[in-house]
């Protein structure tokens, strides 16, 4: 039996964080193992809102790193980047006939990014949801693990998808939104607003590449409080937050001492935090340390990067080809 197709993307601005990891990368390692997977470095997209590319090379190299760290088999699943895959632009330039600009002016995060960065909208931040569209269509996957930021660009995929296929035949299955369930973790920033953030906010994020110091200084200045008032009381978000993060990366009888104190009224979050501290630097330096050992491989980067960019393109060019011959570009 054919496995299903999956496909993700990550832009190659800012940082992976545990965020990034505990709701997205753990479930890509176990997806690989059931799932025909194709993951990629979104560089392209990444050029819509940071067009200086000085150091485009370096971050696009970290994050193939920070991947491949985290469990992330290039044996198993796809692994390549966006560029280098250049049937993607010719979908895109197909799709773009079938995409309107009223709809894509209506697309709420291009408002976000217009009124963020009033000087550069640029064409490409306009199309932004045809280019992602291509990039699922290209290998007709046929689920997409997207945030609710996203949801509506997978929307807008699976209409452009329904009109080629109306336009010039069946082509596209419908992509359909990956869900995973109770595996969904939600991590909250350390100030308690928001989520992690790979640019914002720093302080409050805890990123993979975090030395183990910069990491127990942030959970030492995460946000608490005074302590329950009552036995039994509901923990606030940003105290559930690091109850959270402990159930992840702290033993069982840790949470459940501390849990206990929280109960009884008796916490006292200096020590709950300077634990949770050294539990999570634990628990990142493998990870951290992997993925600078991968950077600093050069030649082991590239033979990745190669082989992922040839089976993404051997399913590409499969696409394009069915593509072309249904709209009748086969002279």
């Amino acid at each position: 039996m054919q496995k299903e197709i999956v496909l993700s993307g990550i832009r190659p601005t800012g940082y992976l964080h545990l965020g990034n990891y505990f709701g997205a990368m753990r479930n890509y390692v176990r997806m690989q193992e059931d799932y025909n997977c194709y993951f990629f470095v979104a560089d392209w997209h990444s050029l819509t809102t940071h067009p200086d590319t000085k150091t485009l090379r370096s971050s696009v190299h970290r994050v193939i790193a920070e991947n491949l760290a985290c469990g992330l088999d290039p044996d198993k699943a796809a692994i390549y980047v966006q560029s280098d895959v250049p049937e993607i632009a010719e979908l895109y330039l197909y799709l773009n006939m079938m995409a309107y600009k009223g709809e894509l002016e209506k697309v709420p995060t291009f408002k976000d990014k217009v009124r963020l960065n009033p000087d550069n909208v640029n064409a490409g931040l306009l199309t932004y949801p045809v280019l992602m569209a291509a990039d699922i269509l290209i290998h007709r996957a046929v689920k997409v693990p997207v945030g609710k930021d996203q949801q509506q660009h997978l929307e807008m995929a699976r209409n452009f998808a329904e009109r080629f296929n109306h336009r010039y035949g069946e082509v596209f299955p419908m992509p359909k939104a990956f869900n995973f369930n109770s595996d969904l973790v939600k991590i909250m920033s350390l100030d308690g607003k928001g989520k992690m953030s790979k640019s914002e906010n720093q302080m409050a994020t805890i990123y993979l590449s975090d030395s183990d110091e910069l990491i127990q200084k942030k959970l030492k200045k995460a946000q608490t409080d005074q302590g329950p008032s009552a036995p039994g009381q509901q923990k606030p978000d940003y105290i559930e937050n690091l109850f959270t993060l402990a159930s992840l990366v702290s033993e069982p009888a840790v949470v459940n001492k501390f849990e206990e104190d929280y109960n009884n009224c008796q916490i006292r979050y200096g020590d709950f935090k300077k634990q949770l501290g050294e539990d999570m630097a634990r628990f990142v330096a493998p990870i951290r340390d992997k993925a600078l050992a991968i950077q600093q491989d050069s030649a082991y980067l590239d033979k990745i990067m190669r082989q992922g960019a040839a089976k993404a393109r051997e399913s590409a060019s499969r696409t394009i080809k069915i593509v072309r011959e249904a709209m009748g570009i086969n002279y």
